[in-house]
């Protein structure tokens, strides 16, 4: 009988987000637990969760006895440990590649609008809530142009960042765009992006991982 997987989660987490694509693409089973970031000062904050996880951050990943963190050290040890199929292409060169946009989105443009650096603007210096908004507005802008000119007319862009097969790249894209369009980014701009990100969503995995479709989201 294989180890269970339970997953520490929040449902608007672009990091939770990723790694929950990457468990549905793999199709591997997964109870979520809901760590609420904001609900009686963030229960990432509690000592019970800290010694899981002393960043005191989502996502954690429990296997079996084991806590995994970092949501792309998670996603290379599920592609490690389920081979197939791989979030990662076939070519050292494929890889890099994938790896390369992966890396842009999630220590580039998502640390910078992350939900501690903003409490962090409004704790310590009372920033405005218009330009809490316009500085993530600001970076994403700033990184999806990279990223919009990195992926338009490569001759490795496919159907995904990567080829026809969605990768890590794909897996940090998805949750970034709906990060995006949650601060009003103007996504016209990013046509590649945007593309790219509509197909993604077609596939049942894709879908399933979305922010709404989760246990702790709030009804509507």
């Amino acid at each position: 009988m294989s180890e269970p997987l339970t997953l520490y989660s929040y449902w608007r987490s672009s990091a939770a987000y990723r790694v929950r694509i990457g468990l549905n693409l793999k199709g591997l089973e997964y109870n979520i637990v809901p760590v609420h970031l904001v609900q009686g000062g963030g229960q990432q904050h509690a000592e019970s969760y800290r010694q899981m996880n002393p960043q005191e951050l989502v996502p954690t990943l429990s296997h079996g006895q084991r806590q995994l963190t970092q949501s792309l050290a998670i996603l290379e040890y599920l592609d490690e440990v389920w081979p197939e199929p791989s979030l990662l292409p076939a070519t050292a060169r494929e890889r890099q590649r994938a790896r390369e946009l992966a890396l842009l989105v999630a220590c580039d443009v998502h640390p910078l609008n992350n939900l501690r650096v903003l409490q962090y603007f409004d704790r310590e210096w009372n920033v405005p809530q218009p330009e809490r908004d316009g500085w993530v507005r600001h970076w994403i802008e700033t990184g999806f142009a990279a990223l919009e000119a990195m992926l338009d007319g490569h001759p490795s862009t496919g159907e995904f960042c990567e080829g026809n097969a969605p990768t890590l790249a794909d897996c940090c894209l998805v949750p970034q765009v709906y990060n995006a369009r949650r601060y009003g980014v103007e996504m016209g701009a990013y046509p590649t992006i945007a593309r790219i990100e509509a197909h993604c969503l077609t596939l049942p995995a894709f879908d399933a991982a979305r922010p709404e479709h989760q246990p702790d989201a709030p009804a509507v």
